[in-house]
């Protein structure tokens, strides 16, 4: 658990500066609280060059407008740091373009974490024990 908190505060590091400062992107669209919130699910989630996806990682998460969240996140253990297994339900916030989760479950490897809002799609990256990590996340619903 020490590892993944040590990679939470890389990850958010990282995602802040590439998250920027907000405001619409390069095709005009302008994130609200309605256009992020709905159903993702992992798109691609890649640790350095390992594809996460095809040796079995999940990631599905609900944004409600509300700001509360569902779902639920599991990584195998491809990376010799132990599988990761998490509870996604807690809580969203959107500010400019940039969304950040608060998972209660506190093995959640994107809680605290930073992506970056466009239309249909939430992405991050991060450095876990200098490997890169990449999670996008397309909406579905």
């Amino acid at each position: 658990m020490r590892a993944v908190r040590g990679w939470l505060g890389a990850w958010s590091l990282a995602a802040v500066v590439l998250a920027g400062c907000g405001g619409s992107d390069d095709n005009g669209f302008s994130p609200s609280v309605a256009t992020v919130a709905g159903t993702y699910n992992a798109s691609k989630f890649t640790a350095g060059t390992i594809n996460l996806l095809s040796l079995g990682a999940t990631v599905h998460v609900v944004l409600n407008p509300d700001g509360t969240t569902t779902g639920h996140l599991s990584v195998p253990d491809v990376l010799g740091t132990g599988p990761i297994d998490a509870d996604l339900a807690g809580t969203w916030t959107l500010s400019g373009s940039t969304v950040t989760f608060s998972p209660n479950d506190p093995n959640s490897i994107i809680g605290d974490a930073d992506f970056t809002a466009a239309q249909n799609s939430l992405e991050g990256d991060g450095t876990f024990e200098g490997t890169t990590l990449h999670l996008a996340l397309a909406k579905t619903g």
